[in-house]
């Protein structure tokens, strides 16, 4: 047994900008529970602590007060990359193993089990992405592990994670898995393999099939009349799905949000809306994005090649016929907006406009087809406050200086687009 498991972030992480320009890599989300939440589902009784960049490393304490941040307490740790989809299968194994141990997948190292002076090494690199080049004497073991590259990976196993984690969270409900109020008028296909959780009402007209996989729904949620869910499906506390909303399989849909219109295939984190009619499809949506009244994006090309996706300035085949829209957190789009295929949103941005925009939209700039501009820091800080305050929520001195500090590691990219 390890006195600790230590969540790292490795320089990969960068191939998941924008989304993870806010937050380390471990939470994001995929299926139900976020990558950081399987691992202490699956490893649980060992004291987590969190590796991140440094300029992070304020914001996660302040969201996680009881760990320890880029500090490593007693003599062994296991370090798990936060990008790793964790299992029971994986879990046994680094449980099991007692010497010093580098797991590997390829060229990534997905963990690592150190101790004493090896340990005390790494200690050293905390605030930075971690490296483990530099060990000596350890056990070098690959490792089957499924493992997030790049956002479209957490779109493309999203349906298989919300199986899986549906399974582990209501094995103790048995067949009683309904507790919410469910009104006259409403349909449940498959009802045993539905869960909606205290305080939630499904209105009449709304049909939950989830003949092809689970359906999870959780506290205080509204799904609104005649809406459709299709399983695999999350719903998170307190979102809404409007009225005669179409959520086709293999989306989930985090804390308070409000969803209309058609959604397949897709990750929405917390706090964000789409509330009305328009298209989202293989899509990941960061925190307290809104997408305007007829927002559409494309998810398949008209020739069915594969997608190509702009990552770190590059163009990176996808490997995939399906790839949709990536954004940011704080981003937004106008009515009537139109996404192409493969298109990526950085932070506090403002897409608006006719016609298609181009694929890549820097970090906290302003329009569309036309043309783009920088957007006012103090501008997007004050707008990023009212949007939170609708929610009761307070943008902290913290966070303003991660704003601050994104806005700077992304004036490059500004200055390209000028």
């Amino acid at each position: 047994m390890v006195d600790s498991i230590c969540l790292f972030e490795d320089s990969d992480y960068s191939n998941l900008l924008p989304l993870v320009y806010f937050r380390p890599a471990y939470d994001l989300r995929c299926g139900i529970l976020t990558l950081r939440e399987k691992v202490e589902f699956y490893l649980p009784n060992i004291p987590i602590t969190l590796q991140c960049r440094n300029y992070l490393a304020d914001l996660v304490k302040q969201k996680n007060p009881t760990l320890l941040v880029n500090d490593i307490k007693g003599s062994s740790c296991l370090f798990i990359n936060g990008r790793v989809l964790m299992t029971t299968e994986v879990a046994r194994e680094l449980e099991n193993n007692n010497s010093d141990t580098i797991y590997t997948k390829g060229n990534t190292v997905v963990a690592a089990k150190l101790s004493n002076a090896n340990l005390d090494l790494i200690k050293s690199t905390l605030s930075n992405p971690l490296k483990f080049s530099d060990l000596f004497g350890c056990n070098i073991k690959e490792l089957e592990v499924k493992i997030i590259n790049f956002s479209w990976d957490l779109i493309s196993k999203n349906g298989d994670e919300i199986k899986n984690d549906f399974k582990i969270l209501t094995s103790n409900y048995g067949t009683n898995k309904i507790i919410g109020k469910i009104y006259d008028g409403v349909h449940l296909l498959d009802k045993d393999n539905i869960f909606v959780d205290e305080g939630t009402t499904i209105k009449p007209g709304v049909v939950l099939d989830a003949e092809s996989g689970p359906i999870y729904i959780g506290k205080n949620a509204k799904i609104f009349p005649n809406s459709v869910i299709e399983g695999p499906a999350f719903i998170g506390n307190k979102t809404s799905i409007k009225i005669g909303a179409k959520i086709y399989e293999n989306t989930s849909i985090g804390d308070v949000c409000k969803v209309g219109g058609e959604v397949e295939c897709c990750i929405i984190h917390s706090y964000s809306n789409k509330q009305h009619d328009g298209f989202l499809g293989h899509s990941y949506l960061g925190m307290w994005v809104n997408l305007g009244a007829d927002t559409n994006n494309s998810d398949l090309k008209n020739n069915y090649g594969n997608v190509r996706v702009v990552v770190n300035g590059k163009q990176i085949d996808s490997g995939s016929m399906f790839v949709g829209l990536t954004i940011g957190d704080h981003s937004k789009s106008g009515i009537n907006t139109m996404f192409n295929t493969g298109t990526v949103v950085g932070v506090s941005s403002n897409v608006y406009g006719a016609g298609f925009p181009k694929k890549y939209i820097p970090s906290f700039t302003w329009g569309g087809s036309d043309s783009m501009i920088s957007y006012d820091l103090e501008k997007s800080i004050e707008v990023a406050k009212k949007v939170m305050a609708r929610r009761n929520i307070q943008l902290t001195d913290v966070e303003e200086k991660v704003f601050r500090e994104v806005y700077n590691l992304t004036s490059d990219e500004r200055k390209k687009l000028m």
